[in-house]
């Protein structure tokens, strides 16, 4: 070997003997904490998720959003999450019910809002017909959550029942797996119109891309959203980390910004 290539070799090692350590310590300092998310938090999480890495860069988060009904399905056979938010908090209580939780570390973080949305270039006049604008006869599609597994599929059909719509409307019902689909059903001009979250149809790109008729709260049961430390966390410590950092002002005042409200 050449001088100059045993100098380069030399400096290498010594370099990978310093900061190897140091890797190894940081890589060995991240803290895995998987959570099951409702769909509608798929914005305001990310930005959640986003100013919890700045505050606390040692935690590793990863979300997987779904339906509540699918993950509560998921993690009653062993799923491996770590926090489970729900849009409906019956779903994280029946867990605790099922000794699959951390005791006490139930939480709600916010109350859920429905709309009935179209896209921005759509003919209907959504704000003016409200719930109505379903029955029109140019909607040859409605996009909802399915009721099955999703709360917010459930509140859409209540909704659609207390305004007296649900028997001309079940028809044009097309389901989705979860929120986020059935809002792409009507991006993608797969139906018309839609029942959606507020948080979705408000978030940024979201916004521009349609129009929306607020549901009034009391035609569908309330959307108390909550969460709860699974058991069989792999890092529990850092689990409850996320879930106070949900319950701290920073994170209410993001989802604030998407609509959520709060109980008293």
């Amino acid at each position: 070997m050449s001088p100059s290539r045993f100098t380069v070799v030399f400096i290498l090692v010594l370099v990978l003997a310093v900061t190897g350590p140091g890797l190894l310590l940081a890589q060995s300092r991240s803290r895995l904490v998987r959570i099951a998310a409702a769909s509608d938090l798929r914005f305001a999480l990310e930005e959640l998720t986003a100013r919890l890495r700045e505050a606390q860069p040692d935690l590793d988060v990863r979300v997987t959003y779904g339906s509540s009904g699918t993950f509560f399905a998921q993690i009653v056979n062993g799923a491996p999450f770590d926090l489970f938010m729900s849009a409906d908090m019956d779903y994280p209580r029946q867990l605790a019910a099922r000794g699959l939780t951390v005791a006490g570390s139930e939480f709600t973080y916010g109350i859920g809002r429905l709309v009935v949305w179209v896209p921005s270039m759509s003919v209907l006049d959504v704000e003016r017909a409200g719930m109505q604008v379903l029955t029109d006869r140019r909607v040859l599609h409605v996009a909802i959550a399915n009721p099955e597994t999703a709360p917010y599929g459930r509140a859409a059909e209540a909704a659609m029942r207390r305004l007296g719509v649900y028997d001309s409307v079940k028809p044009k019902l097309v389901l989705g797996e979860n929120v986020g689909q059935a809002l792409q059903f009507v991006q993608s001009g797969s139906a018309e119109a839609g029942i959606v979250p507020l948080a979705l149809a408000i978030a940024p790109t979201v916004r521009t891309a349609g129009r929306f008729w607020a549901i009034p709260l009391e035609v569908y049961p309330r959307l108390d959203q909550g969460g709860v430390v699974l058991r069989g966390a792999a890092d529990i410590d850092a689990a409850r980390q996320v879930r106070s950092f949900l319950l701290g002002d920073a994170a209410r005042t993001i989802l604030k910004q998407y609509g959520f409200s709060f109980p008293e």
